[in-house]
């Protein structure tokens, strides 16, 4: 892991660099939102009508617009200014959502400026694939508790920090000879977990600028939410599906039928 540990103007600056090129490539989701991040999320989070949620790390505003559409009332927030204005131009062009959807600047790894989030107590909370993102992510579980009503759901979504840790994991092709049949064997190489720390890479081939990535050990992340008074009542690791139009030789990740790239966990305010 880099010794090096950025600022958070750093975080945000190089969200804001790579803004209008993540929101072009996202658009209203990926393979790996649809098929992977977007249904786990909206099974574990259950979302009913007329609930309240507030969102961290919003992005381009696609899975906000998706719990509009579920009939939920969100507040969406993201660190990038730049996603924020991204996220309002893609909602205002969907009329049908106006008023369901309110959008806002906001770092979740800030205690002061999650103590100043204002319409709670809410129903639910949801963090997809940002928390691997954040220097710190105590304050945003500290602050869930005083966010969400007793008995209120916080669902969030990370890289599996197992078995897809950017500093940690590599993909591995081999070939063997099965009688005659010559076959590819995909699986991944797990060579460093226990350490934690920052790491750069990207989320997409071709983005203007590498991210910050921050290793937590499943230990350390939950250890984090427990301490927070949370508990745990749901968990998925999605996978994807076969592809046949994909190279054997590819090191797609639709070639890893074994390996769940993505881990999706609901935690609980307890009922008091």
């Amino acid at each position: 892991m880099n010794s090096t540990t950025p600022t958070r103007s750093a975080v945000r600056d190089i969200w804001d660099a790579n803004a209008s090129f993540w929101d072009e490539k996202m658009g209203e989701g990926n393979l790996f939102h649809s098929t992977l991040i977007a249904p786990s999320a909206e099974r574990l989070l259950d979302l009913q009508a007329g609930e309240s949620v507030i969102e961290f790390g919003c992005g381009n505003g696609q899975f906000s617009r998706r719990m509009a559409e579920l009939g939920g009332n969100v507040t969406a927030t993201e660190l990038s200014p730049q996603l924020v204005e991204l996220a309002r131009k893609r909602t205002e062009a969907r009329p049908e959502l106006a008023g369901r959807v309110t959008y806002a600047q906001l770092d979740a790894s800030d205690a002061e400026q999650l103590a100043a989030v204002s319409g709670g107590p809410f129903d639910a909370a949801v963090c997809n694939m940002v928390i691997m993102d954040m220097i710190e992510v105590d304050p945003l579980f500290q602050a869930i508790s005083l966010l969400l009503k007793p008995g209120g759901r916080f669902v969030f979504t990370i890289l599996h920090p197992v078995l897809n840790n950017p500093g940690g994991t590599s993909f591995c092709l081999e070939e063997r000879d099965n009688d005659g049949d010559i076959r590819g064997e995909h699986a991944m190489k797990v060579f460093k977990y226990r350490t934690t720390g920052a790491t750069r890479g990207l989320a997409m081939l071709g983005q203007p600028e590498k991210q910050w990535y921050f290793h937590r050990t499943l230990s350390v992340l939950l250890g984090a939410a427990f301490a927070a008074g949370l508990v745990m009542d749901g968990i998925e690791e999605p996978y994807l599906a076969s592809d046949p139009t994909v190279s054997e030789r590819s090191l797609d990740w639709r070639n890893f039928q074994e390996i769940p790239p993505v881990l999706a966990v609901r935690l609980r305010v307890p009922l008091r």
